[in-house]
């Protein structure tokens, strides 16, 4: 099973049907205003970085499995000279879109997240990676590669799932019920038979993987980062998910690669 294409093919199918809030562009006065300094984007689903997070701009920065229109305009049009790296077409077709509507200047590459072979050591700056690594089932090496391409000094703002909503019985949930059923880590594809997998393919879901905090925070330690920051998000009242009335269903983290 090749889970990098039905999850591109999932994606790309997202972006077509439209609804989903990753895949909606950012407006003209969004840009406007990023042109004029006043700026944010979100890592996780409401809370926006914080400011400090980030380095000066110009900086050479690249969005990680970050497609959709959204951080990479805003941050072009904020002074970031800008790479959106995305494994979707149709996300890496809203970022042209809007760069072409807004005469900016943004470099689009097509890949999977946890192989950056494309870049060089030390390309870039600041690394930008929103909840998404979800859709690969190891995320050690997304640390490792995007270590790998930091310059000294340079830092990653990464969103990820609070792994204990991977825990509960979908079925259950989609009916208002929490009850936990499935012990970490897991995926949206255990026990499944070959058609159930298909229906998820035509219904147009990626498959996703849960992944522990040890893998999460302390694989962005192992692959050699330091971390200097770090919040929690919910999701935003009307999306009506269950979950964030009782906790945080996202973390962002800022992890720096030492200057010396």
């Amino acid at each position: 099973m090749d889970i990098r294409e039905h999850n591109r093919i999932a994606w790309d199918q997202q972006v077509e049907w439209g609804g989903n809030p990753w895949t909606i562009p950012v407006g003209p006065e969004r840009v406007a205003a990023a042109r004029r300094g006043e700026w944010n984007i979100v890592l996780t689903p409401t809370k926006p970085v914080p400011k400090d997070w980030f380095p000066l701009f110009p900086c050479d920065l690249l969005c990680l499995a970050s497609g959709g229109g959204q951080q990479g305009p805003i941050l072009a049009a904020a002074g970031a000279r800008v790479t959106v790296f995305d494994n979707s077409p149709r996300q890496l077709g809203q970022d042209r879109m809007v760069a072409e509507r807004e005469g900016l200047e943004i470099c689009t590459v097509e890949g999977d997240m946890r192989d950056l072979s494309i870049f060089d050591d030390a390309s870039f700056d600041l690394i930008v990676h929103p909840v998404s690594n979800v859709f690969v089932p190891d995320v050690r090496p997304v640390w490792r590669e995007a270590f790998r391409v930091l310059r000294p000094g340079g830092a990653l703002l990464s969103g990820f799932d609070n792994p204990v909503i991977h825990t509960f019985d979908q079925e259950l949930y989609e009916r208002g019920v929490l009850q936990v059923a499935h012990a970490l880590p897991c995926s949206s594809i255990d026990g499944l038979s070959e058609e159930e997998r298909q229906q998820l393919l035509k219904k147009g879901e990626p498959f996703e993987f849960s992944h522990t905090l040890e893998e999460q925070i302390g694989g962005q330690i192992e692959a050699g980062f330091l971390l200097t920051g770090f919040y929690e998000d919910v999701n935003p009242p009307e999306s009506n998910e269950l979950v964030s009335a009782y906790m945080p269903v996202c973390l962002a983290t800022r992890a720096v690669k030492s200057a010396i």
